[in-house]
Order: C-alpha cells, then sequence, then structure tokens
C-alpha cells in the first residue's frame, strides 16, 4: 500500500468506507479498514466528501491529526499484531488491551512509541530500533494508571 502519490494512497479509505456505507462487498483489508472508519466518527463526514479527503493537508504545526496518517497507523499496529513483529509486540499489544480495557485506546498509546520510533529511524537514517519500540510500549504500559 506503500505510495509517493497521497490521493492513491488515500483512495482505499475512501473506497471501504464507501463500500461499507453501501452494503457492497468488501475485501479482506476493506473490512479492516471500514472496522476502523467505523471507530472514528470524526472523519465519516470526511471520508464521505472524497474530493475534499483527497486534496486536503493536514500540516503538523495546525495541530490537527491527518485523518489517513491515523488510520494508517492502526492497520501497521494490527498488522504487526498479526505477524508479532517486532517479536514480543504482540504480547505488548495484549497487555496495553487489558490494562486499558480497549484496544484503540491501547493502539493510540502504541501510536506514540511506533511515531517515536519511526521519527528516529528518518531522523538518523537508520532501520526502526525494535528494542527501543518494545521499551517505549513497557515504559507506557507502567505508566498506565499513575
Amino acid at each position: 500500500m506503500y505510495s509517493q502519490d497521497r490521493r492513491q494512497m488515500r483512495q482505499p479509505f475512501i473506497d471501504a468506507w464507501n463500500k461499507a456505507c453501501t452494503h457492497r462487498p468488501m475485501t479482506a483489508l476493506e473490512i479492516k479498514i471500514s472496522d476502523l472508519i467505523q471507530a472514528h466518527p470524526e472523519y465519516h463526514r470526511l471520508l464521505e466528501n472524497p474530493e475534499q479527503a483527497l486534496a486536503r493537508d493536514w500540516p503538523p504545526e495546525h495541530g490537527e491529526t491527518n485523518p489517513f496518517l491515523h488510520l494508517g497507523f492502526h492497520l501497521s499496529i494490527r498488522e504487526m499484531v498479526d505477524i508479532d513483529q517486532p517479536a514480543g509486540f504482540k504480547q505488548a499489544y495484549a497487555r496495553l488491551c487489558q490494562k486499558t480495557g480497549d484496544a484503540l485506546k491501547a493502539e493510540h498509546l502504541i501510536m506514540d512509541c511506533l511515531s517515536e520510533a519511526l521519527w528516529r529511524s528518518q531522523r538518523d537514517n537508520t532501520p526502526p530500533d525494535s528494542a527501543a519500540l518494545l521499551d517505549c510500549l513497557n515504559t507506557t504500559l507502567a505508566n498506565i494508571g499513575r
């Protein structure tokens, strides 16, 4: 699903939501995407206006979250869980889900760690540090409820 063309990257989200809303058959990936969108009602109106969704920018300096990036992080996290990559990620995810009582809340916490790992990787021009990611997840787990 990687591309330099942002319209091409956003289109699967729009298509999946459209298919879900119109009760058309979906692929397994489209079902995963539509389930995530269903859990994020704040994005429904945007995704129902494809031209706006495809054209809009969400610059970080404006303090808005890019919904496509956000949903993409959810998909990535779920894929990482499915394949337990890095090793131990699935267990950390399960512990965070149990402690928060909600998979989406756990994934939102994981996004902070994953964002940090990806930022460091880009900054240092190195592969993401799996050990640092898992350490961040364990620290997050330890800090819940403090």
